[in-house]
């Protein structure tokens, strides 16, 4: 087997034949952050409307939950922009194009930045609706950029990651994926959007120590979600796709 080498780093690219990298964990990433940009939305405009009125307790955790899932799209980026598109480049070779989906994640940086801070102004205001108000059309701003770039980037990138990464290197991409992120907030939130087949093979291919791992981080998060969404149920149900989540925005 051989192995091609780029300025950044050393793949060995997969052959026709052998096993495909498994990218259900990148789509639950994508899911996650999505339905968590609608979720979040729907509150803001229930809190702008006044349907829901906001404790200065919940305020604080609509802000913390805000905060946490910015620092997790940023993290999400920055892992595809230095580990994973490098992967790709030099597995596929240097004419596959990713600047326009780097480009992508430096115009949406400026949004989480932005984003932050209004969490912070909601908080400070002990979630004063007309702070909601403007949280809200800068969340909704956020899902629908987003609902664009992940779909561009699962029709473009998912393809050549199948067809041409190693399920070895692959697993190293999965692997500083998790180094830098919030367990405890992230996993939780993926678990949470997995269809019943997706949980299903999930629950054949680990064994009982992570099952009881999830299991308490599920809990942890079920607690510090009912902070901020209140009673509302999990989604039990996901978009089946990008384009059936983008028809939700409007």
């Amino acid at each position: 087997m051989s192995t091609t080498a780029s300025t950044t780093v050393t793949v060995t690219p997969r052959h026709a034949g052998e096993d495909k990298p498994d990218l259900l964990g990148i789509t639950l990433a994508h899911r996650a952050m999505l339905v968590d940009l609608l979720r979040l939305t729907e509150l803001a405009k229930a809190v702008r409307d006044r349907d829901v009125i906001c404790s200065p307790g919940r305020a604080r955790a609509i802000s913390q939950y805000i905060e946490m899932l910015c620092d997790s799209i940023h993290h999400h980026h920055t892992t595809e922009d230095e580990v994973l598109w490098p992967v790709i480049a030099a597995s596929v070779g240097s004419h596959v194009e990713l600047d326009e989906l780097t480009d992508d994640h430096a115009a949406l940086e400026p949004r989480l930045v932005q984003l932050r801070a209004r969490a912070a102004a909601f908080r400070l205001s002990n979630g004063d609706r007309r702070v909601a108000f403007v949280m809200a059309i800068e969340l909704a701003e956020l899902l629908a950029l987003l609902t664009g770039h992940i779909n561009d980037e699962e029709l473009e990138v998912f393809p050549l990651i199948i067809d041409y990464v190693s399920v070895t290197d692959w697993q190293a991409v999965e692997a500083a994926a998790r180094a830098g992120s919030q367990m405890s907030f992230d996993l939780p939130r993926s678990m949470a959007v997995m269809t019943d087949d997706e949980r299903a093979i999930m629950s054949e291919s680990v064994g009982p120590g992570p099952r009881a791992l999830f299991a308490v981080l599920r809990l942890r998060y079920r607690r510090f979600e009912r902070r901020v969404f209140g009673n509302a149920p999990l989604p039990t149900t996901p978009p089946a796709s990008i384009y059936e989540l983008s028809g939700l925005i409007g």
